[in-house]
């Protein structure tokens, strides 16, 4: 026999063999408009169609282990499932929904070298996870994920310079061809096929490092993470926060026995509404592991730190000072406003947190902030914190304290991940809140631990005082994108307004871009159960009108209807807090109107004070005019929105 055909044998019997092996399972979501197949051969792959029309047409998973067998290399199924579930869940803080209907399609895939397979279909999107069904300790080596999107598909791209990042980014309007190799983002990141758009994100992250995804000059891109932690050392221009990583492991994690891997999630929708409304993220997280949530109080923020303690029109010199604090406390008090922060400053400096700056008496401060109904949240850098964390918490604790605001994480390896639960778990015993700052997105950690309330990774309004990035283009994108994983604490609420031609940087005295409206309504169109109060409190005793409508507005809500919304476009919503309705609506810098249809409401009528960009908002952007009038279930309205516009509704029976 010829060598020719020698070889031609082996080749069919290869391909002979790798059709015999090959095998593939079809779940669909509940309404059917979601179909994902996943495909077994010499690797694991699977792809999804929305109403027939293909949306990720590859996606290529499976995990590399230093020892043991690798996930997704020749599988060998030992057996499957498939299975249908459908419950509600209440969150202990509902940022969107006080229940949220948990339906869905199950495929469980198990392999025979003791791993297996969850991929879930929602009417919403689908997510997988992988399951290590061992005993063995070893490292993970790597992680892949390579998607693949139809031809011509684009993404709102959030830009990493480097993985040492507080994950606060621009989202870059890119087609995935014009993404190189040696270009990478954070997550949640927006892909668009043009038919449809892909939201991914990731949830029940514990105990290993957080995704990044990486381009490819083609519609393929690659998840890549950060590197097991070796070594670090003190940065010279900031060692009190920053950090240099100088030694890394060639291994991604450290794992032993049996355990879960974070879910992968992938939001699926041709509306833009799908977006806000999802609650993909949380429902994939682990349950709480905290029975009595009644001491997790979310609210309002007095907060200190963006407006530099610019108070004035007072007989006391404002800054680091107890006087200053007590008049903060004092604005709280008398505008129904939750909590006080302690921002950077009030410690005796930044790395000695045990003790607190010499003329900033904290607790004679929460003393006086209890006896006036306001409680104080403490600010710290994780950098001292991590090194002596529980003494810290339990001298918090000890002073009166209800919650921390830790800040400047800025990574996303294992041990930083790790770090982050450490945390609520000791803040879960101590019963004290935690706002996570300089942090990665919400990854479902906030379900496990109801008293993580809220997180930054996003570029939020602090950014005024040093850059232009802050535009109403970018606050009516971040709603779609970074919102889709969990609450941001963007920090709103500014007083000083500009529209673009007369916008100036002042990092004492910051302004914002838009119009006052479009402020006001961040208030209901950002999640924020901790959501701040930003300006100068003798700033805003000077706009009591904009304050009193602001303090009406709740942080937790029981239900949220998306009324009309397009990615960095615009956004109109309408959340309901007990037997109120609350509307938020928001511009880019393109003057629009907007359909409000109130059928969402019960019957009778209903009182409704609207907060709206005035006649001349366009020219001078702090105009505005609060109107009232009446409203029932068959109204209709035209909502006008100036450039960098906004408006806001509250709509209530009694008229209060």
């Amino acid at each position: 026999m010829s060598i020719k055909i020698l070889i031609l044998n082996a080749l069919l019997l290869t391909l002979f063999w790798g059709q015999a092996n090959a095998q593939s399972f079809e779940i669909k979501s509940p309404d059917e408009r979601i179909k994902l197949v996943v495909n077994l051969n010499e690797t694991i792959s699977w792809s999804v169609t929305l109403g027939g029309e293909q949306i990720i047409e590859k996606a290529q998973v499976g995990i590399d282990f230093s020892s043991g067998v690798d996930f997704g290399i020749e599988p060998k199924v030992k057996n499957h499932e498939i299975r249908n579930f459908s419950s509600l869940i209440r969150p202990a803080v509902p940022h969107k929904d006080a229940v949220i209907k948990d339906q869905f399609t199950e495929l469980t895939i198990t392999f025979r070298d003791k791993y297996s397979m969850n991929f879930r279909a929602y009417d919403d999107g689908v997510a997988y996870q992988f399951v290590d069904n061992g005993k063995s300790e070893r490292e993970v080596i790597s992680e892949k994920m390579a998607l693949t999107f139809p031809k011509g598909s684009k993404s709102f791209f959030p830009k990493e310079e480097s993985m040492y990042s507080h994950n606060e980014r621009l989202y870059l309007d890119k087609s995935l061809n014009d993404i190189a190799s040696d270009e990478f983002c954070s997550l949640p990141v927006l892909f668009n096929t043009g038919n449809a758009k892909v939201l991914l994100t990731e949830t029940a992250l514990h105990d290993y490092p957080g995704m990044f995804i990486r381009g490819n000059s083609t519609t393929t891109v690659d998840a890549i993470f950060p590197k097991y932690v070796l070594e670090s050392v003190d940065s010279e221009e900031f060692p009190d926060r920053n950090q240099e990583i100088t030694k890394e492991a060639d291994f991604i994690a450290k794992t032993s026995g049996k355990r879960a891997y974070p879910w992968r999630v992938f939001m699926i929708s041709d509306d833009d509404r799908t977006f806000v409304e999802s609650n993909l993220t949380f429902q994939l997280s682990k349950p709480s592991t905290i029975q009595n949530t009644d001491w997790i109080k979310p609210g309002k923020v007095a907060w200190d730190w963006y407006n530099a303690n610019n108070i004035y029109g007072v007989n006391f010199k404002s800054g680091l000072n107890s006087s200053t604090y007590k008049y903060y406390i004092d604005f709280a008090a008398n505008n129904n406003i939750e909590y006080v922060i302690l921002d950077e400053g009030w410690t005796k400096s930044t790395t000695e947190i045990l003790d607190f700056n010499p003329e900033i008496d904290v607790p004679e401060l929460i003393r006086y902030g209890k006896e006036k109904g306001v409680e104080i949240i403490l600010w710290v850098l994780w950098k001292p914190f991590d090194k002596n964390l529980t003494q810290i918490l339990e001298t918090y604790k000890s002073w009166g304290a209800k919650g921390i605001k830790v800040d400047f994480m800025q990574r996303n390896d294992q041990y930083m991940v790790s770090s982050y639960e450490r945390i609520a778990r000791e803040c879960a015993r101590l019963e004290l809140l935690i706002n996570f700052h300089g942090a990665f997105k919400p990854s479902g950690l906030r379900r496990t631990y109801p008293n993580v309330i809220n997180y930054e990774g996003v570029r939020g309004s602090e950014n005024n005082k040093w850059s232009k990035d802050i535009t109403p283009d970018h606050n009516v994108t971040i709603p779609f994108i970074r919102m889709a994983a969990g609450p941001m604490d963007y920090t709103p609420g500014a007083m000083n307004n500009r529209q673009e031609a007369n916008y100036a940087i002042s990092f004492e005295r910051p302004v914002s871009q838009g119009t006052r409206a479009h402020q006001v309504a961040m208030y209901v169109v950002y999640e924020a159960p901790l959501q701040m109060l930003c300006e100068s409190p003798s700033r805003y005793y000077e706009e009591q009108e904009t304050v009193d409508f602001i303090s009406q507005v709740p942080t937790t809500w029981d239900e949220t209807i998306v009324l009309h919304g397009s990615v960095g476009d615009y956004i109109a919503l309408a959340r309901r807090k007990g037997d109120k309705w609350y509307i938020g609506a928001m511009t880019d810098w393109t003057p629009r109107d907007l359909l409000v249809d109130f059928s969402f409401l019960g019957e009778g009528s209903f009182k409704m004070k609207a907060f709206e960009d005035g006649t001349n908002a366009d020219r001078y952007a702090e105009d505005y005019r609060l109107k009232t009038s009446e409203v029932n279930k068959n109204s209709q309205i035209t909502v006008r929105l100036a450039t960098g516009g906004g408006w806001a509704a509250i709509i209530s029976s009694d008229g209060n």
